[in-house]
């Protein structure tokens, strides 16, 4: 059986509702990838999505970004590779203190917001990124957009690396991300999600903002939870790919 990886961004809100729709979130997905207080949460927040995914037997991902809580992280900087290298492991330091403070495992990294976007089509912030995450831990897999500099940066140094692909997001030409700029960046209705999917993992195929086929090949698909419709989307695209012949995994590392 063909095996598939539903992740999910979580952790980045610290009110008890948001934190109660990201447990509703796992019940549907294998992998998380929590906040690291760069963009969101706070040490508090890591160690209640951190515990109640291992409880769940979830695996467990860091979502390091750029040092930028007033824009969420999604806002470019002029960081230099340096300084990436810099804050991705200071970030993993911290979720991986959480997660041997309670006995759990760092499975998986997964840069966010702008600094995916940025790794994904610029070779030195993918080798920066690829090379902190191999310094702080070779067997750590890195996950990134299908078809990326990034994945290829992780492939360089010896990572093990997982293409991924969107459920609520909608793609360029070129397979890059729709720009959160424009209006039809996100996917909100959970029919068109659908659809979007079962191309992905049937045919390997997206379509384009512009109506063009775009090749892409996934190993682990991402639902974002802040998304207004996330739990929706989760249980349809959960039942999806049970019903498309594939077993729901969570990506492991070595």
């Amino acid at each position: 059986m063909r095996r598939l990886d539903l992740n999910c961004d979580m952790g980045e809100g610290e009110s008890p509702a948001e934190l109660e729709k990201d447990l509703r979130l796992m019940e549907f997905v294998t992998s998380v990838n929590i906040a690291c207080g760069y963009h969101a949460g706070n040490r508090q927040v890591m160690e209640v999505t951190a515990i109640a995914a291992g409880e769940r037997g979830i695996a467990i991902g860091a979502h390091p970004s750029y040092d930028d809580r007033a824009n969420f992280g999604r806002v470019e900087t002029k960081a230099s590779p340096k300084e990436v290298h810099r804050v991705v492991i200071s970030q993993l330091t911290e979720l991986s203190d959480v997660c041997h403070r309670h006995g759990l495992t760092l499975n998986h990294v997964k840069p966010h917001g702008a600094l995916y976007n940025r790794s994904a089509r610029d070779r030195e912030t993918a080798d920066a990124i690829a090379e902190a995450v191999h310094a702080f831990d070779r067997d750590l897999i890195l996950v990134g957009l299908a078809g990326s500099k990034s994945l290829e940066a992780g492939q360089r140094v010896g990572l093990q690396v997982a293409a991924e692909a969107f459920a609520d997001r909608t793609y360029l030409d070129d397979g890059s991300l729709t720009p959160r700029s424009n209006g039809r960046a996100m996917i909100e209705n959970v029919e068109e999600s659908v659809r979007q999917i079962s191309s992905i993992v049937n045919r390997g195929i997206v379509t384009s903002i512009n109506g063009n086929a775009v090749a892409i090949a996934a190993d682990t698909i991402c639902i974002h939870g802040d998304g207004a419709n996330a739990v929706e989307f989760a249980g349809a695209l959960h039942s999806l790919i049970s019903a498309q012949g594939f077993e729901l995994a969570a990506m492991r590392r070595k």
